[in-house]
């Protein structure tokens, strides 16, 4: 004959000597103790390479979860794109006379230009360390 003990007498916590990981009981089952680090706000970019990465590298995007690196990874990428997209826009502007005494002068001509600066500016950034 079988004795069944129920799960209120189990212990709540359990720590296994072995790998040195902390349980907590919810029902019959025990489950880690697992903890993601302390995240930081996503910036445009890492949102966008996010999204890229769950609809095209989701196993990627798991491995970061499971080693606790996705925020980090995001943030370095974000920062690189924010850089990038910054010195293609201050070409553009050198490049193309992209100047204040254009936007006093000709404004609809300067907003036009800045138009397709930032639009170059976001293909290269978004082709470049973006969708990769």
């Amino acid at each position: 004959m079988l004795h069944h003990t129920s799960h209120e007498d189990l212990p709540l916590h359990v720590q296994d000597k072995a790998n040195g990981l902390c349980y907590t009981r919810n029902g019959d089952y025990y489950f880690p103790d697992l903890e993601l680090p302390p995240q930081q706000p996503l910036g445009r970019w890492a949102r966008l390479h996010l999204r890229h990465l769950q609809a095209h590298h989701p196993t990627h995007v798991q491995r970061l979860l499971l080693t606790g690196t996705l925020s980090e990874y995001l943030h370095t990428v974000d920062q690189q794109a924010s850089e990038r997209y910054d010195t293609l826009m201050k070409g553009y502007a050198k490049s193309w006379e992209i100047t204040e005494s254009l936007k006093s002068e000709d404004p609809m001509q300067w907003v036009g230009r800045m138009q397709l600066a930032r639009s170059e500016a976001e293909h290269n950034v978004m082709t470049e360390l973006i969708c990769i």
